[in-house]
């Protein structure tokens, strides 16, 4: 008797939230689509001393709400990740954008970073905050690398602005900046 109990009011619970859910999802809103990033392009390698420019390039288009700030870390061995920094997109490419970031890299001297691998994570948050995913890149120094690839569609249409600046000096593994 007491099962045939048990088993009524565990009925009675698991028809109830069928009844409920859809009450309960209703009450949270619709689901949102993040922004997407639909292609992504950087180099692989390129010289190590001061002043190499890197492009990392990126398009992107926003799902639900306007694009409001590509975010990026860093990563290098030894050192560890840097801190995440971000721009704000400005309010034509917040629909859609493409166009490349730009890292000036200077390291803090000598020729250390030969053979270093650093890796780059990027991602666009929307203005609810939502983030889409993430594109990856890795970079290595190689002394007398030149950059010699051919850009991929889209990103070799001509004239692709700049979105903004990487500001982010390397250090010496183990040491300071």
């Amino acid at each position: 008797m007491k099962i045939a109990k048990i088993l009524s009011i565990l009925g009675l619970f698991v028809a109830l939230s069928f009844l409920f859910e859809p009450m309960a999802s209703a009450q949270l809103g619709p689901v949102t689509k993040p922004p997407t990033i639909t292609r992504a392009f950087a180099a692989d390698k390129g010289a190590y001393q001061n002043g190499y420019i890197w492009k990392i390039y990126i398009e992107a288009e926003a799902g639900d709400a306007d694009m409001s700030r590509i975010t990026w870390v860093m990563s290098q061995p030894g050192v560890g990740s840097y801190f995440p920094e971000w721009i704000n997109i400005k309010s034509q490419y917040q629909k859609n954008l493409k166009g490349y970031l730009q890292w000036n890299a200077r390291n803090t001297g000598g020729n250390y970073l030969e053979g270093t691998m650093i890796t780059l994570r990027v991602s666009i948050l929307d203005k609810t905050n939502r983030e889409s995913n993430d594109a990856v890149f890795y970079f290595t120094f190689e002394s007398g690398a030149k950059d010699q690839y051919k850009l991929p569609a889209p990103f070799d249409q001509g004239d692709i602005p700049r979105l903004g600046y990487i500001n982010i000096n390397l250090k010496s593994p183990g040491g300071s900046r």
